[in-house]
């Protein structure tokens, strides 16, 4: 059995840079939730999250020095169970780190009482697990969901398939063409946003749970983002909350999620009960899309990022990252918010289950970039769609000034606007590229 720690032990050693805390629940009781209806939601302090079930992953150890927790430190687990937590401290103690110790008492101690610190997602809310989820669809009610309408729609980009082989129960198909151009790949006018959110059957007022399926994607494909269903789910995300409906919510690690918690999946149709009205003018929210002429005034303001949410190559402008875009570069003086691999991955924002990566690890990276949150952010990347993720993300931090550059690389470099190419001369700005 490990060496255990009481609270007051745990409490005396949350400021030392020689203790690391670690979480082993999973992401959404991280972020917030109160899975086991524990008095308060949220982890302790400087906690890093690393789930129980990652620790079967076969590279858990990549993971863990990803994290940079390292075998000097002082290593504190804790858990909702107890045996999931001696699991992990055997796990480690199996890889020579010598002091690692377990803390029993989060639910029972540490969440009972109020001047003990606790943090949580801002939003925790809007990133929902598959469990709350799952009790929404089979009782009508959860925790946090006050309201008597909700709909679910399964984003997918013009591949109806992807919806047709299995989606989650009472799921509705949404493609992206229906809110973004596919000429320009920039939102819709408001007057075809509201008719396609009557059709679908949403007003401002209804709970909208959005999710995608992720399969690799096919690079012969002229589209290959018809595969990357949870990027166009944040996307759809991003231009409902431009639009207006108060409470967007996105299943956290998409369909991927809901298979692994064992839910079943479903063929069945289902089709939405179109509504008159959308009940408000659109945009409710026109300060989170901003454009052309916006994206070259935040270039000029240094209380100001316009974030590029690229691969590193597209950055330098070895390749587009796109069939249909056809010149190669950056938008002269972007700060790089690396997004991961290519233009239909997003590594660096998520984890490897496809949930979202750690909020504070996601706000120290762009904190080495100087992309901090008392500036205007305003994210962009090809055409949209990593760039809504990125932003997404701000807001679920409750990041005040953020926005999504709508036309993107795609919109700028078509114009016939200054670009550049090669690596920065100026001092790097650069999120670091996770191995």
């Amino acid at each position: 059995m490990s060496k255990t720690v009481s609270t007051e032990v745990l409490k005396n050693e949350l400021k030392k840079e020689s203790t690391q805390i670690i979480d082993i629940r999973s992401n959404a009781a991280y972020n917030g939730w109160q899975l086991q209806k524990e008095k308060r939601g949220g982890h302790i302090p400087g906690a890093k999250n690393l789930p129980h079930k990652w620790f079967s992953y076969l590279d858990w150890f990549d993971i863990v020095q990803a994290k940079n927790i390292q075998p000097q430190q002082n290593i504190i687990l804790y858990g909702y169970d107890a045996q999931e937590t001696e699991q992990a401290a055997q796990q480690f103690k199996d890889l020579n780190f010598p002091n690692v110790h377990i803390y029993h008492h989060f639910t029972d101690e540490w969440c009972l009482k109020n001047d003990l610190p606790l943090e949580k997602l801002p939003r925790y809310q809007h990133l929902v697990p598959p469990e709350w989820l799952y009790e929404l669809l089979t009782t009508g009610s959860a925790p946090t969901y006050q309201n008597e309408t909700y709909a679910l729609l399964h984003v997918h980009y013009q591949n109806i398939s992807a919806y047709t082989q299995g989606h989650i129960p009472q799921a509705i198909a949404l493609d992206t063409n229906l809110l973004e151009s596919s000429d320009t790949w920039n939102v819709r006018s408001s007057k075809e946003l509201e008719q396609v959110f009557q059709t679908l059957g949403i007003t401002a007022n209804t709970t909208v749970i959005l999710y995608g399926r992720f399969s690799n994607p096919d690079y012969k494909d002229p589209f290959p983002g018809s595969s990357a269903g949870q990027l166009g789910a944040f996307r759809c995300a991003a231009l409902m909350l431009y639009a207006g409906v108060k409470d967007v919510r996105m299943l956290d690690g998409g369909l991927q999620s809901w298979v692994d918690s064992g839910y079943d999946l479903t063929t069945k149709e289902y089709l939405p009960s179109p509504v008159n009205s959308f009940g408000t003018s659109i945009p409710q929210h026109p300060e989170y899309l901003v454009d052309i002429a916006q994206a070259k005034n935040i270039l000029e303001d240094n209380q100001s990022n316009l974030v590029s949410v690229r691969s590193w190559r597209e950055y330098i402008g070895e390749v587009s990252g796109y069939h249909y875009i056809k010149k190669k570069g950056r938008i002269p003086g972007a700060v790089f918010g690396n997004c991961g691999s290519d233009a239909y991955h997003m590594e660096n924002y998520r984890n490897l289950d496809h949930t979202m990566r750690e909020y504070p690890e996601i706000e120290q990276t762009w904190k080495e970039a100087e992309i901090t949150k008392n500036k205007n952010n305003a994210f962009y990347c090809g055409t949209g769609w990593r760039a809504s993720e990125a932003f997404f993300s701000a807001w679920l931090m409750g990041w005040p000034n953020i926005s999504v550059f709508d036309g993107g690389w795609y919109e700028w470099s078509e114009k016939n606007n200054p670009y550049e190419t090669g690596t920065p001369t100026t001092k790097t700005v650069h999120i670091k590229q996770r191995e």
